[in-house]
């Protein structure tokens, strides 16, 4: 008798861990997969700062950052020109960044840090791209400004011209 419900145990058991991959597979099959459409979106000549366009689902999913709200219009409209007809436009509609702002501040950060005494800097910044120009002691000492200057608030970019 023992034998018996040891076997019908074993085969119960068999016969329960069996579907399990089975539904495993189905679910993952059913799991709609995100694919990666930003390098459609190359040829559009958009003005969006890391523009990403993925879909989910046969929905596309538009994500990035722009000071004009018709740019992120026209990506929207460029994506159902393409073919897309449900469209999530997610792209952020961001202030334009203050120049001024930027430049003061990143003098500030540079003229602050000791590591940098001795050093000669100047700071222009268009549209949060900084260009920073000047004279440095220590070849070190140009990656520790650029590093001061991108942690800037409003900073997309730094571009170094600096001389040793």
């Amino acid at each position: 008798m023992r034998k018996t419900s040891t076997l019908s145990a074993a085969v119960l058991a068999a016969l329960l861990t069996l579907p399990l991959p089975a539904l495993a597979l189905e679910k993952s099959t059913t799991q709609a997969a995100a694919s990666d459409m930003t390098a459609r979106f190359a040829d559009g000549g958009f003005r969006i700062d890391g523009l990403r366009a993925i879909e989910v689902g046969g929905i596309l999913v538009l994500r990035g950052k722009t000071t004009d709200p018709a740019e992120a219009a026209r990506v929207a409209e460029y994506a159902k020109g393409l073919g897309y007809e449900r469209v999530a436009n997610a792209v952020s509609v961001v202030d334009p960044p203050d120049d001024q702002a930027i430049e003061r501040s990143a003098e500030r950060a540079l003229a602050s840090h000791r590591t940098l005494d001795g050093c000669t800097f100047h700071v222009d910044s268009q549209q949060g791209v900084v260009h920073i120009a000047g004279r440095v002691q220590y070849e070190l000492q140009k990656d520790i400004a650029a590093d001061l200057v991108r942690n800037v608030d409003g900073v997309r970019e730094v571009k170094m011209e600096m001389q040793r």
